[in-house]
């Protein structure tokens, strides 16, 4: 029981975001090699704001002592999740509803920074799949369904930590 009462504090749900995003991206990376799945420029996008979480994570557990700074980071924290919400939600519409159409009608600031980081850290950046094609799904969702999934639960839990006085 004390285990739960931990959780459910501002720094407990810090350090459960932090380690669930840390959680997903390594899945994410380990399907990719196994399963020989290429990641799309939105894959990549949503694994670059799971990694931004984690980092915020980090500095939110540490500064959750004062509250003005546990809600701040809160709320950053929120800004990111909805990102990634926007993100997984927009990949899910072109799995489901418009096949075969890429990603962009034109090359945003987002893409080209993720063909960037593609070319710095291939494992990790490496875009190379179609956003459209779900490619793999667990319990007849794709990932990017799973990632929606995820990123609503961390701003759940995010808008927890905003209004818990403790």
């Amino acid at each position: 029981m004390n285990f739960l009462r931990q959780l459910f504090t501002p720094r407990g749900l810090f350090a459960a975001t932090g380690l669930a995003a840390v959680g997903l991206v390594a899945g994410g990376v380990y399907l990719q090699q196994t399963m020989n799945l290429a990641a799309c420029p939105l894959c990549i996008l949503q694994r670059m704001l799971y990694l931004l979480l984690a980092l915020e994570a980090i500095a939110a557990w540490i500064l959750a002592g004062a509250a003005l700074q546990r809600r701040a980071a809160a709320l950053l924290m929120i800004a990111t999740t909805l990102t990634g919400v926007g993100v997984a939600a927009y990949q899910t519409w072109l799995q489901r509803f418009a096949k075969g159409v890429s990603c962009t009608a034109d090359q945003p600031w987002w893409e080209s920074l993720v063909n960037w980081a593609g070319s710095q850290w291939p494992l990790m950046f490496e875009a190379s799949g179609l956003c459209s094609e779900a490619g793999w799904k667990f319990l007849g969702l794709s990932i990017a369904e799973w990632s929606l999934i995820a990123f609503t639960s961390m701003t759940i839990a995010m808008v927890i930590a905003l209004l818990r006085r403790n």
